[in-house]
């Protein structure tokens, strides 16, 4: 019987196995189909200069600029709301059919499609709030896009430190503020970042929500309430339109390094800080 178990185990295990390299594979497929053909448009030139002819030719400069200022407005305000949620949902509130309406809430959010997000941003931000076609009505969007991310896994990270350091803390004659600020959130700070990392990987490639309320202007935003184009709109553009398959190709590639950018340099930070709570 356990000589059986095991070779079913084997089996399954192969299996999971197989379909993880094909899922790589694919993966690794896309990508490599992606910049073999957006590396040859992929010059200075095309960072730093504007766009000529609705993209046909010249840069992107415009564009890379609106994805900062919009992802960047975007996690700032969804960051602080997400994090003090996870805490007041895991440390102040009390069990009951209020907290699991709560909770449903936030992952029933997580899956409503993007389009539904824009149409709402549209309607509310765009139209009943005066903001327009905007940075700031784009990130406000996006925002509560991201929201029910950096929540649950927020809280899932609030959720593994274990008891003993809250019992201990208080024990000392620590606050109920004190102990979640300086014994609660440093352990769980990495799974909070992972968060954030996965909200600022959403919002970046978001198109839908941010073509309904940020626009698709190639001028060089000026203030928060300047209309702007992201790169995922604009690659959106470029190839819906045909308009140009080399900046289509090389927008998508420059898309991709500075996805990796981040995700690199945010997992370096969290190593680091996981690192320093170690020691």
């Amino acid at each position: 019987m356990i000589k059986k178990n095991k070779i079913i185990q084997g089996i399954v295990f192969a299996i999971i196995g197989i379909f993880t390299l094909i899922t790589i594979a694919i993966l690794l497929a896309i990508l490599f189909h992606i910049v073999i053909n957006g590396i040859q448009g992929l010059k200075l030139s095309f960072i730093i200069d504007y766009p000529e002819e609705m993209g046909k030719s010249g840069g992107i400069f415009p564009v890379i600029v609106g994805t900062i200022y919009i992802t960047i407005l975007a996690v700032v305000i969804a960051a602080p709301i997400g994090v003090l949620a996870a805490i007041y949902l895991t440390e102040y509130a009390k069990k009951g059919k209020i907290l699991s309406l709560i909770r449903f809430g936030t992952e029933t959010l997580a899956g409503i499609p993007s389009i539904i997000y824009g149409l709402f941003g549209f309607a509310f931000f765009v139209i009943a709030l005066g903001f327009r076609w905007s940075i700031l009505s784009g990130a406000l969007t996006l925002s509560i896009m991201i929201l029910p991310t950096i929540i649950r896994t927020s809280e899932e990270a609030i959720k593994t430190v274990p008891m003993s350091f809250r019992e201990g803390s208080l024990a000392l004659g620590a606050t109920k503020w004190q102990t979640i600020a300086k014994v609660v959130i440093p352990p769980a700070m990495p799974g909070i970042l992972t968060g954030v990392i996965l909200g600022v990987g959403r919002a970046i490639g978001e198109t839908a929500a941010v073509l309904l309320t940020a626009g698709s202007s190639l001028n060089l935003p000026t203030s928060i309430f300047s209309p702007t184009r992201t790169m995922a709109v604009h690659l959106y553009i470029l190839s819906s339109e045909g308009l140009s398959k080399v900046n289509s190709y090389a927008t998508a590639t420059l898309l991709i390094v500075i996805v990796l950018l981040i995700n690199t340099c945010a997992n370096m930070i969290i190593r680091r800080y996981s690192k320093i709570l170690g020691r």
